[in-house]
C-alpha cells in the first residue's frame, strides 16, 4: 500500500501542468498588455482559493471511491453561520472556529450516512446538498447578512505596509499549506493508505483488515473541514453571509480534481494535480472576461471541460 500511495501523489500531474502553461501563453499572446500584470497573477490567485481548498479535500474522497456533491452549500452554510455569528456580537475568531464546525459537522453526517446506510454518496451528498442549502437559507431568512469582517478581511487581500512581506494574500499561502498537509497525509500515514486502498479495491481493502466506515468519515470529516475553511475564505472575499453563493462549485471542484489526475472510479488522484486543476479553471475564466467573451461562452467551456475531464478519466481507465 506505501508504493500505491506513492504512485498516487507522484503522477498524472504533468499534463495539468502543461495544459496550464499552454492555456496562460495563449490569453498573454491574445491580451498581452493586460493579462500578464502582475495585479492580474495576484488577482487569478486569489480568486482560485476557495476551489482549491475544497479540491483538496474531494480529492481524498475520489481517491476513496466516493464524491461530494454537497460542498458548494457547506461553502454557502459556512458563510451564513460566520455572518449570522457576528451579527449577535460574536469575535471574528469565534466566528471563524463557527465556521470551522459547521463544515465539518456536514462533513460527519456525509460519512455517517455513507457508512451506515450503504447508498452511494453521489445520493447521500445529493441530498445533504440541499439540505444545507436549505438551513442556510433559513438561518438567513433568505437574505445576505452583511457585517464587518473586521480582520478577516484581509485573509483574501494583497497584503500591504507590515505584511507585503508576504507577496501574496494570507489565504493562498494557507491553500498550499493546506495541500502540503494533505500530500503528507496520503504518502505518509496509514490513513492515507488506506483511503488509496479502499478507493482501489474496497473487497481487498475489507479482507486486509482496514475499517471501511471509520476511514469513510474520517474522509468526510476532512473534506467537510476544508469546506468550512473554504467558507471563511470566501466570507473574507465577500464580507456577507449568502445562501445564494456557491451555486455550481460542487462541478467547478469535481472538474479541478479529474483534471488533476483524479479518477470518478476512486483509487487514484493527485493533491498537486488538483490545484493545477483549479488554477487551469480560473485562467480560463478569467482570460475569456480579458478577451470579451460573454459569460455564457464561459459556462460552455467550463461544461465542456468537465465533460472532456471525465471522457479522458474514461480513456485512462481502457
Amino acid at each position: 500500500m506505501k508504493e500505491q500511495a506513492r504512485r498516487i501523489m507522484t503522477s498524472a500531474w504533468f499534463g495539468p501542468l502543461v495544459a496550464l502553461i499552454l492555456t496562460y501563453l495563449l490569453f498573454l499572446a491574445l491580451v498581452p498588455e493586460t493579462f500578464g500584470q502582475t495585479r492580474n497573477l495576484d488577482a487569478m490567485a486569489r480568486q482560485t482559493v476557495v476551489v482549491a481548498i475544497c479540491a483538496v479535500g474531494m480529492t481524498l474522497v475520489m481517491i476513496k471511491g466516493g464524491i461530494d456533491l454537497s460542498v458548494g452549500s457547506l461553502v454557502a452554510l459556512t458563510t451564513v453561520a460566520m455572518a449570522y455569528a457576528m451579527r449577535e456580537g460574536w469575535s471574528p475568531g469565534a466566528a471563524m472556529v463557527v465556521g470551522l464546525l459547521v463544515g465539518t459537522v456536514g462533513g460527519l453526517i456525509n460519512g455517517a450516512l455513507v457508512a451506515s446506510l450503504r447508498i452511494t454518496p453521489f445520493i447521500v451528498t445529493l441530498g445533504t446538498m440541499s439540505i444545507a442549502r436549505g438551513a442556510a437559507k433559513g438561518v438567513s431568512d433568505q437574505q445576505m447578512i452583511s457585517v464587518d469582517a473586521l480582520w478577516l478581511e484581509e485573509l483574501m487581500s494583497t497584503p500591504i505596509d507590515a505584511l507585503s512581506w508576504l507577496v501574496l494574500a494570507p489565504g493562498v499561502w494557507l491553500t498550499l499549506i493546506v495541500a502540503g498537509l494533505a500530500g503528507a497525509l496520503l504518502r505518509f500515514t496509514p490513513l492515507g493508505r488506506h483511503i488509496v486502498a479502499i478507493g482501489s479495491n474496497e473487497q481487498t481493502a475489507r479482507l486486509c483488515g482496514i475499517s471501511l466506515p471509520r476511514v469513510t468519515v474520517f474522509t468526510y470529516a476532512l473534506a467537510g473541514l476544508l469546506a468550512g475553511l473554504a467558507g471563511v475564505m470566501e466570507f473574507s472575499k465577500l464580507t456577507v453571509g449568502d445562501p445564494a453563493d456557491s451555486i455550481g462549485l460542487e462541478l467547478d471542484v469535481i472538474a479541478a480534481v479529474v483534471i488533476g489526475g483524479g479518477s470518478l472510479n476512486g483509487g487514484q488522484g493527485s493533491v498537486p494535480g488538483a490545484l493545477l486543476g483549479a488554477l487551469l479553471m480560473t485562467v480560463i475564466k478569467t482570460g475569456c472576461t480579458y478577451v470579451g467573451l460573454p459569460n455564457w461562452v464561459q459556462e460552455i467551456l467550463t461544461g465542456t471541460i468537465i465533460v472532456v475531464a471525465v471522457a479522458l478519466d474514461r480513456f485512462r481507465h481502457r
